[in-house]
Protein backbone atom coordinates (compact mmCIF):
# COMPACT_ATOMS: atom_id res chain seq x y z
CA UNK A 1 0.00 0.00 0.00
CA UNK A 2 1.06 3.56 -0.70
CA UNK A 3 2.39 5.36 2.39
CA UNK A 4 3.03 9.11 2.44
CA UNK A 5 3.41 11.90 4.97
CA UNK A 6 2.28 15.35 3.93
CA UNK A 7 1.43 18.74 5.39
CA UNK A 8 -2.16 18.85 6.61
CA UNK A 9 -4.73 21.12 5.01
CA UNK A 10 -7.89 22.61 6.51
CA UNK A 11 -9.80 19.83 4.72
CA UNK A 12 -8.10 17.24 6.96
CA UNK A 13 -9.81 18.57 10.11
CA UNK A 14 -12.53 15.90 10.33
CA UNK A 15 -10.05 13.03 9.99
CA UNK A 16 -7.29 14.54 12.15
CA UNK A 17 -9.46 15.98 14.95
CA UNK A 18 -10.32 12.63 16.53
CA UNK A 19 -6.67 11.55 16.33
CA UNK A 20 -5.57 14.64 18.25
CA UNK A 21 -8.34 14.20 20.83
CA UNK A 22 -7.37 10.55 21.30
CA UNK A 23 -3.74 11.52 21.88
CA UNK A 24 -4.20 14.48 24.22
CA UNK A 25 -7.17 13.18 26.21
CA UNK A 26 -8.38 15.55 28.94
CA UNK A 27 -6.20 18.33 27.62
CA UNK A 28 -8.66 18.65 24.70
CA UNK A 29 -11.50 19.47 27.08
CA UNK A 30 -9.34 22.01 28.90
CA UNK A 31 -8.20 23.67 25.66
CA UNK A 32 -11.71 23.91 24.27
CA UNK A 33 -13.57 24.73 27.52
CA UNK A 34 -16.07 22.06 26.51
CA UNK A 35 -17.24 18.85 28.18
CA UNK A 36 -19.39 17.22 25.48
CA UNK A 37 -17.44 15.06 23.01
CA UNK A 38 -19.14 16.57 19.93
CA UNK A 39 -18.39 20.12 21.09
CA UNK A 40 -14.76 19.23 21.84
CA UNK A 41 -14.45 17.65 18.39
CA UNK A 42 -15.95 20.69 16.65
CA UNK A 43 -13.55 23.09 18.39
CA UNK A 44 -10.48 20.95 17.74
CA UNK A 45 -11.49 20.71 14.08
CA UNK A 46 -11.86 24.51 13.98
CA UNK A 47 -8.35 24.83 15.41
CA UNK A 48 -7.01 22.54 12.67
CA UNK A 49 -8.78 24.60 10.00
CA UNK A 50 -7.42 27.82 11.50
CA UNK A 51 -3.92 29.24 11.38
CA UNK A 52 -3.18 30.57 14.84
CA UNK A 53 -3.27 27.74 17.40
CA UNK A 54 -0.86 24.93 18.09
CA UNK A 55 -3.17 22.41 16.41
CA UNK A 56 -3.45 24.38 13.17
CA UNK A 57 -2.93 22.56 9.89
CA UNK A 58 0.22 24.72 9.61
CA UNK A 59 1.86 22.61 12.35
CA UNK A 60 0.23 19.29 11.47
CA UNK A 61 1.38 16.50 9.19
CA UNK A 62 -0.79 13.63 8.02
CA UNK A 63 0.30 10.05 7.36
CA UNK A 64 -1.73 8.41 4.63
CA UNK A 65 -1.86 4.70 3.96
CA UNK A 66 -3.65 3.70 0.80
CA UNK A 67 -5.46 7.06 0.71
CA UNK A 68 -6.69 6.76 4.33
CA UNK A 69 -5.57 9.09 7.10
CA UNK A 70 -3.50 6.68 9.15
CA UNK A 71 -1.95 9.10 11.62
CA UNK A 72 -1.10 12.66 12.54
CA UNK A 73 1.88 14.58 13.87
CA UNK A 74 1.67 18.06 15.43
CA UNK A 75 5.07 19.78 15.68
CA UNK A 76 5.98 23.39 16.42
CA UNK A 77 8.85 25.33 17.91
CA UNK A 78 8.64 26.15 21.60
CA UNK A 79 9.36 29.81 20.83
CA UNK A 80 6.02 29.98 18.97
CA UNK A 81 3.97 28.43 21.77
CA UNK A 82 3.24 31.58 23.75
CA UNK A 83 1.76 33.38 20.72
CA UNK A 84 -0.20 30.32 19.59
CA UNK A 85 -1.59 29.72 23.07
CA UNK A 86 -2.43 33.41 23.59
CA UNK A 87 -4.57 33.30 20.47
CA UNK A 88 -6.49 30.36 21.92
CA UNK A 89 -6.80 32.05 25.33
CA UNK A 90 -8.23 35.15 23.62
CA UNK A 91 -10.73 33.05 21.64
CA UNK A 92 -11.90 31.30 24.80
CA UNK A 93 -12.12 34.60 26.70
CA UNK A 94 -14.35 36.00 23.94
CA UNK A 95 -16.67 33.04 24.62
CA UNK A 96 -16.66 33.82 28.36
CA UNK A 97 -14.11 31.20 29.46
CA UNK A 98 -11.03 32.08 31.48
CA UNK A 99 -8.25 29.62 30.73
CA UNK A 100 -4.54 29.37 31.13
CA UNK A 101 -2.71 27.19 28.68
CA UNK A 102 0.45 25.80 30.21
CA UNK A 103 3.62 25.70 28.14
CA UNK A 104 4.53 22.17 27.14
CA UNK A 105 8.06 22.85 25.92
CA UNK A 106 11.03 25.09 26.52
CA UNK A 107 11.58 28.06 24.22
CA UNK A 108 14.67 26.45 22.62
CA UNK A 109 13.01 23.15 21.64
CA UNK A 110 11.01 21.79 18.79
CA UNK A 111 7.99 20.18 20.39
CA UNK A 112 6.02 17.12 19.31
CA UNK A 113 2.61 18.04 20.66
CA UNK A 114 0.84 15.04 19.19
CA UNK A 115 1.60 11.74 17.53
CA UNK A 116 -1.49 9.66 16.98
CA UNK A 117 -2.28 6.64 14.84
CA UNK A 118 -5.69 5.70 13.52
CA UNK A 119 -6.74 2.56 15.49
CA UNK A 120 -7.52 0.78 12.20
CA UNK A 121 -3.89 1.30 11.12
CA UNK A 122 -2.02 0.42 14.31
CA UNK A 123 0.73 -2.17 14.28
CA UNK A 124 2.25 -0.88 11.05
CA UNK A 125 4.93 1.38 12.61
CA UNK A 126 3.12 4.54 11.50
CA UNK A 127 3.83 6.26 14.83
CA UNK A 128 7.52 5.47 14.46
CA UNK A 129 7.49 6.82 10.90
CA UNK A 130 5.83 10.03 12.08
CA UNK A 131 8.42 10.45 14.84
CA UNK A 132 11.21 9.90 12.28
CA UNK A 133 9.55 12.50 10.08
CA UNK A 134 9.71 14.96 12.99
CA UNK A 135 13.46 14.30 13.11
CA UNK A 136 13.68 15.12 9.39
CA UNK A 137 11.73 18.37 9.82
CA UNK A 138 13.97 19.50 12.68
CA UNK A 139 17.09 18.51 10.71
CA UNK A 140 15.85 20.52 7.68
CA UNK A 141 15.30 23.51 10.00
CA UNK A 142 18.94 23.38 11.11
CA UNK A 143 18.71 20.87 13.95
CA UNK A 144 18.23 21.38 17.65
CA UNK A 145 16.45 19.82 20.56
CA UNK A 146 13.30 17.81 19.87
CA UNK A 147 10.99 17.17 22.81
CA UNK A 148 7.73 15.56 23.78
CA UNK A 149 5.76 14.88 26.94
CA UNK A 150 4.52 11.45 27.86
CA UNK A 151 2.21 10.39 30.67
CA UNK A 152 4.33 8.78 33.39
CA UNK A 153 2.10 5.67 33.30
CA UNK A 154 2.56 4.97 29.56
CA UNK A 155 5.52 2.62 29.91
CA UNK A 156 5.26 1.20 26.37
CA UNK A 157 5.35 4.70 24.88
CA UNK A 158 8.29 5.65 27.10
CA UNK A 159 10.22 2.58 25.91
CA UNK A 160 9.47 3.43 22.27
CA UNK A 161 10.65 7.01 22.71
CA UNK A 162 13.82 5.81 24.45
CA UNK A 163 14.52 3.40 21.55
CA UNK A 164 14.19 6.40 19.22
CA UNK A 165 16.78 8.37 21.17
CA UNK A 166 14.67 10.42 23.58
CA UNK A 167 15.77 10.66 27.19
CA UNK A 168 13.72 11.69 30.20
CA UNK A 169 14.96 15.21 30.97
CA UNK A 170 12.64 16.39 33.74
CA UNK A 171 9.19 16.03 35.27
CA UNK A 172 6.43 18.15 33.72
CA UNK A 173 2.83 18.86 34.70
CA UNK A 174 0.00 19.50 32.26
CA UNK A 175 -3.41 20.35 33.71
CA UNK A 176 -2.20 18.99 37.01
CA UNK A 177 -1.19 15.58 35.65
CA UNK A 178 2.38 14.21 35.79
CA UNK A 179 4.35 13.72 32.59
CA UNK A 180 7.93 12.99 31.64
CA UNK A 181 9.50 15.65 29.45
CA UNK A 182 11.68 13.73 27.01
CA UNK A 183 14.32 15.30 24.78
CA UNK A 184 16.71 14.26 22.04
CA UNK A 185 19.27 16.18 19.99
CA UNK A 186 18.77 16.32 16.22
CA UNK A 187 21.78 17.43 14.14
Amino acid sequence: MDFTIRQATPNDAEAVGPLIINAIGDIAAHMTAETEPDAIKQKIEAMIRGKNTRHSHRFTWVAELGGTVAGALVLYHGSAARELDQHLIDLLKAEGHERTIEPEAHLDEWYIDTVSVNPACQGQKIGTKLLSYADQLVHQAGGGKLSLNVDVDKTNAIRLYERLGFKIAEPWNIIGEPFHHMVKKVD
